[in-house]
Parts: C-alpha cells; structure tokens; sequence
C-alpha cells in the first residue's frame, strides 16, 4: 500500500504550526482533503493530545478504514458520542462507536452514564432505560432525540422505581400515551417479587387520562386494587 506522502500537496492545505489552529479545524471539515492529508493530520503530535480534534478525522467520509478504525479505538467516550450521533459522519464510523459505548457503558461511572444518557445515540437507549440510577434516567428523559413512540416502547414490565419516579418527574408526566403504559407495566410488575413498587406509584398517571381513557386502562388492569383505583367511578362512591 503506497505511504501518503510527507509533504502537504498546497499552502492551502498546510498543517499546524504552518496554518493556525481555528484554520486547521475548518480544512478538517472540508469534503474533499487531498490524498493522505487526513494521515498526516492524524500523526500531528499534538493532534494526537486533542481527541475531540481527532473525532472529526475519525468520522471524516474521506478517512481511510483503517485509519478511521485506529483512531475510534483510541477516543474517550465523550468524543465517540459526538461520532455516534453526528448525521455528517461516515456511516460506518457511527456504527463503530456506537458499539464501542455499548462495551463503556458497563464500566461507566454513575456520573459518565448520566452525561452520555443526555445525547445517547438510539441503539444504547435500552442499555440507558436499564440503569439503576435515579440521575441517569432523568437525564435519558430529557434526551432531546428521545420521541412519545420510543419511549412508549421503553416502557416495559417489570418496571423499576427509579423508572417509575424518573417518568414521574419527567417532561412526559402529563402525557396520555405513556401514562396509559406506565399503568400497563405498573399492572404486571407490583405482584413480582422485590417489585419495590407501591400504588402510589400509580396516582400521577391515572391524573394524566380523562375519564374516557381511564375505563379503557382499568378494563385492562389485572390488579384489583389498581384497578379500582384506576376506574373514574371509584371517585363517586
């Protein structure tokens, strides 16, 4: 395979220290950098301390694989993020360091997971949903990609108390559709052991329907209690 040559093809496209730094970010996002610029960018010594810089190579569209390969391995999870959910990036590169995440999340700290769960890319969205942390989950609730159908889809028994109380706390929380699945998933995950859930949990939700849709959820209750709690005709007696 022929090595790119060391010498930069233009003044145009010259390397730091020849071009100032704010220039040389702009020529990274350029569509068409000449052959073998983005390798010799990458080898710049001080490139090498800035992985956010190194992120734009990474996804660039011209980034050879192998090249592209190297440096998503060697990137910190904050820039593999903004890989992951860049549209403009090269697909694969997306792909790449998605998978990566899904490896890092199970040694993220509380506080990288809840940072990353704000602008998770949608494959770790079950991972995130998963979470034990109150903190996490609320921050995954404010993800600004994270739409009513998704959610809705999330929300699956057995449902956890840290789920439960995020949601209850959420943006979502007069939503009718998930209201209606909260109540669902709360059904079929109060009896399960450890459940940890109460009926309380319930109450914010049944607020969130009018009459109508409330009978409908309460004819698919399986819980008694729940389900008297659910029926608008509770209120009248």
């Amino acid at each position: 395979m022929p090595q790119p040559s060391r010498q930069t093809p233009s003044t145009h496209w010259a390397l730091p220290p020849e071009v100032p730094w704010p220039r040389f970010l702009r020529l990274l996002r350029q569509p068409d950098p000449p052959r073998g610029w983005l390798e010799l960018a990458a080898d710049l010594p001080d490139l090498r301390k800035r992985p956010l810089l190194l992120r734009w190579i990474a996804q660039h569209p011209k980034a050879p694989a192998h090249l592209r390969s190297r440096l998503l391995a060697r990137l910190p999870w904050r820039a593999l993020a903004a890989v992951a959910t860049d549209a403009a990036a090269h697909p694969q590169a997306r792909q790449q360091a998605t998978e990566k995440l899904q490896q890092l999340w199970a040694v993220m700290t509380s506080g990288e997971r809840r940072s990353l769960a704000l602008h998770a890319p949608r494959p770790l969205w079950h991972l995130v949903w998963k979470a034990p942390s109150l903190g996490v989950l609320s921050a995954f609730l404010q993800n600004p990609k994270l739409g009513l159908e998704a959610l809705v889809a999330l929300i699956q028994p057995p449902l956890r108390p840290a789920q439960a109380e995020a949601l209850a706390e959420s943006r979502w929380r007069e939503s009718g559709p998930v209201a209606g699945q909260v109540l669902q998933a709360l059904d079929r995950s109060l009896g399960l052991p450890d459940s940890g859930l109460a009926l309380g949990h319930a109450a914010p939700w049944i607020k969130a329907l009018d009459e109508e849709t409330r009978i409908l959820v309460a004819s698919r209750i399986l819980t008694p209690a729940l389900r008297r709690m659910a029926h608008p005709r509770r209120e009248e007696t």
